[in-house]
């Protein structure tokens, strides 16, 4: 992936992603809410950093979701960590 890829991109993709994995339409996950709001687990978060390190090659540690605890947050990382 390279820097062309945006913030907002990578946002509605992990709202995706979350809905998809939250059986709730996209509309409901709000990225600005932390992920335990949302109701996203340590097995949920772990299962959203593989599919991150995945689809854009963004290794995210565990430990940066207590500093990044949004769907927000976590896309301006990945953007970040693109450049």
């Amino acid at each position: 992936m390279t820097s062309a890829v945006t913030v907002p991109t990578i946002t509605e993709w992990c709202r995706g992603y979350l809905a998809d994995l939250l059986d709730l339409p996209v509309a409901e996950v709000d990225p600005e809410a932390d992920f335990d709001r949302l109701g996203v687990d340590s097995a949920l978060a772990v299962s959203l950093l593989i599919e991150v390190e995945e689809r854009y090659g963004v290794d995210i540690e565990p430990e940066e979701l207590f500093e990044n605890p949004t769907v927000a947050a976590v896309a301006g990382y990945v953007h970040e960590r693109l450049r």
